[in-house]
This record gives C-alpha cells, sequence and structure tokens, in this order.
C-alpha cells in the first residue's frame, strides 16, 4: 500500500472516529433514561407455583434461617452473601468529576456493578451515602455488612478512604477492597514491571515520577516501594512533597519521609528532569512536550 492510501485510511479512521463519539453523550443518556438505570434484581429460582413460593418465602424458607441461626457460616450456603458486593461511595472524589455527590455518582457505581457481573460473575449493589463523615461513612457499612461477602469501596476522596478502609478492614470480617487505591496501584505497577523489561532499565536505578497525591497516587507510590526504585517523587497541587513541607496530610507526611531522597523542592517540571518514568493520576494540562524531553533516555510515560 503506498504512502498515500496510508495516509488516506487513517484520515478516514480518525474522521469516523471523531464523528462517531460526538453522539456518545446523547447515546449514554438515551439508554439512562430508557431503561431508567443499569441494574435490576432477578430471581434465581422459577417461582410457578403456590408451592414455589412456599418454599422461596413462607412457611419453608423458616429451614435455612434456623441453619443459619444454629451456624452463622451456613450464610454462605444458603444465601447470596457469598457472591455478592457492596460498592459503597459518598460522591466525593468521582472519577474527574469530583465531589458530584450521592445522587449523581449513582450511575457510575451502577456501572461498577455492571463490570463486577459481566467480567467477574458476582453481584454487585451500589451504596451512595449521603454523608462525608468517616465515623458515619463506617457505622453505616459496618451495619450492612452482613448482607454482602465484600465491601468495595469508590470514589471516596483523599485522605479520608484511608482511614474508612484501615478501620473496615481490622473492623470486620470480609474483604475490602478499594478500587482507587488497590486497583489503580496493582495496574500501574504492573505495566511498570513490563515497561521496565522492555527499555532494560533495573528498579534500583529508576527515578519514577508520580503526579496527583490522592488515593491513587499516594497508593501506588506505597506500592511501588516495595520493588526499590532508585528514587519517587510525589507531586500534589501545590508542588512537590518533600520532608518538612509544613502543608501535608498525614499521609503526604508519612511518604514526604521515605520518598524523594534528595529533598527536590519546586514544581513537576523540576521533578522530571532525569526521570525515568512519569505516573499520572491528577490534573491535565500541566506538563508539556519540553518537559518531557527532560527525562531520561527511553521514558516511559502513564499519563
Amino acid at each position: 500500500m503506498s504512502s498515500r492510501k496510508i495516509f488516506l485510511f487513517l484520515f478516514l479512521a480518525l474522521f469516523i472516529e471523531v464523528f462517531s463519539e460526538i453522539n456518545y453523550n446523547k447515546e449514554s443518556l438515551r439508554i439512562h433514561e430508557n431503561n431508567k438505570g443499569k441494574l435490576s434484581v432477578n430471581s434465581r429460582v422459577p417461582v410457578l407455583d403456590k408451592e414455589d413460593l412456599s418454599i422461596v418465602s413462607s412457611p419453608w424458607v423458616s429451614e435455612p434461617c434456623y441453619q443459619i441461626y444454629n451456624d452463622k457460616s451456613d450464610v454462605y450456603k444458603y444465601t447470596i452473601k457469598g457472591h455478592t458486593v457492596a460498592i459503597v461511595s459518598d460522591g466525593t472524589a468521582v472519577l474527574g468529576l469530583g465531589d458530584i455527590g450521592p445522587e449523581a455518582a449513582l450511575p457510575v457505581m451502577e456501572g461498577k456493578a455492571i463490570l463486577f457481573k459481566e467480567f467477574g460473575g458476582v453481584d454487585a449493589f451500589p451504596i451512595c451515602l449521603d454523608t462525608k463523615d468517616p465515623e458515619e461513612i463506617i457505622k453505616t457499612v459496618k451495619i450492612i455488612s452482613p448482607s454482602f461477602g465484600g465491601i468495595n469501596l469508590e470514589d471516596i476522596s483523599s485522605p479520608r478512604c484511608f482511614e474508612i478502609e484501615e478501620r473496615l478492614k481490622e473492623e470486620l470480617d470480609i474483604p475490602v477492597f478499594h478500587d482507587d487505591q488497590h486497583g489503580t496501584a496493582i495496574v500501574a505497577t504492573a505495566g511498570i514491571i513490563n515497561s521496565l523489561k522492555i527499555v532494560k532499565k533495573e528498579w534500583k536505578d529508576i527515578k519514577i515520577v508520580v503526579s496527583g497525591a490522592g488515593a491513587a497516587g499516594l497508593s501506588i507510590c506505597r506500592l511501588l516501594m516495595k520493588f526499590g526504585p532508585g528514587d519517587i517523587i510525589l507531586i500534589n497541587k501545590d508542588g512537590i512533597i518533600y520532608e518538612g513541607r509544613t502543608d501535608l496530610n498525614t499521609i503526604e507526611a508519612q511518604m514526604a519521609k521515605i520518598t524523594n531522597k534528595n529533598k527536590i523542592k519546586g514544581t513537576i517540571a523540576n521533578a522530571l528532569v532525569g526521570a525515568d518514568i512519569l505516573i499520572g493520576v491528577s490534573a491535565g494540562n500541566i506538563i508539556n512536550s519540553e518537559n518531557i524531553k527532560t527525562m531520561n533516555r527511553d521514558a516511559i510515560v502513564f499519563a
């Protein structure tokens, strides 16, 4: 194929992509409005006559109740608990939208529930809470926990999310997972492991810059530290984090003690000089191509 034909093909592909995206917002609104949301509750057993009804409801439903009463662990045998997750959010840090509140966060949590079902075969239900108080969130999750086999904390702002997660892990006997922390950290680390193989660099020799000190950025740093990188520079909205900065929250101050060995100060532009890896988990449009050029050869950028 000639270069002219390749150019025309790529231009046509780009043209289709750009103009097909124009209606994505309208299509999303249409789907949500027509279906009144994306989730429903469906019976796993048929109810065709009164005998079926009496088995799944009164009076014979009492038998599994007795069994669970005598042995609480049987709740996993006789109920939905073992395959059901609560997706809990207060709507304070919703994917790029920020603090939009519990009602506006509900479409996102519905979408998370679909991911659980479609890709994991797990039933999940969105629980959007009208409170920003960590104690109220912790108390509420503990109260509803008998119905669920796991808790997925979602889109809760930092640093409250760290306290909520830690407390719930200590006080509940079911798994507690915070997607914005654990999910992003696992994915970013996996990507770096493979990227370093391609560029043939060793962990001990690399300098990593993490732009964003929210739940994602802080958790990514925590996990990356276990691999022994040469150094990690963490940046929040006010600049590079270093030990001695007086405006850091508790978690940022802890990270300042184990990152930024040379106590570099300034902006992300200063941090990127001589860096090998940039991980962006903050706002957009805060760096440019000139900043990237100051990084080391074979730089890795997760934007």
